[in-house]
């Protein structure tokens, strides 16, 4: 671009105010810088413009590639179904390669039918409260409440 210095924008600033008159300089000024503004949108606009094209090029050449690639891994899985199903026909037609039942390497869960519930209930609570066992569970508010020294008076 125009190498425009200091002294140089000086210089060109004193001529238009010579030329075009102090009255008029101010209007002249923003219409010069309006319109380079303009200029300067239209430019940035243009090569928007031809980097969406290049980019919509690349994609339509991606998207062949790819569509290239899934039609050869369509007819790939094609044939190995066919084979598969050969071989998945053979199979079933032989009676010796039959599938087996698999025994389980553990044996099933079976409840202990214990009665916990029953044993951890059978205290009374009578010697609960005498031995100090909780029977219900204290948020830590009510804990600090219940266990807070007395004030003294």
């Amino acid at each position: 671009m125009i190498d425009l210095g200091i002294s140089k924008m000086a210089l060109i600033g004193a001529v238009a105010l010579i030329v075009i008159g102090p009255e008029k300089l101010p209007r002249v000024a923003r219409t010069v810088g309006t319109l380079l503004g303009k200029a300067q949108r239209y430019v940035n606009d243009v090569k928007a413009e031809v980097n969406r094209s290049m980019e919509l090029d690349e994609l339509k050449k991606m998207k062949e590639s790819v569509e290239t690639a899934a039609r050869d891994v369509e007819q790939s899985v094609r044939t190995g179904a066919s084979d598969f199903e050969k071989q998945w026909s053979e199979a079933l037609a032989d009676p010796a390669t039959q599938p087996v039942e698999p025994t389980p390497a553990f044996p099933e869960y079976k409840n202990p039918k214990k009665k916990w519930r029953l044993k951890r209930g059978a205290t009374p609570q009578w010697y609960k409260a005498r031995n100090g066992v909780r029977t219900r569970a204290l948020s830590g508010a009510a804990r600090v409440a219940r266990y807070r020294p007395k004030k003294l008076n």
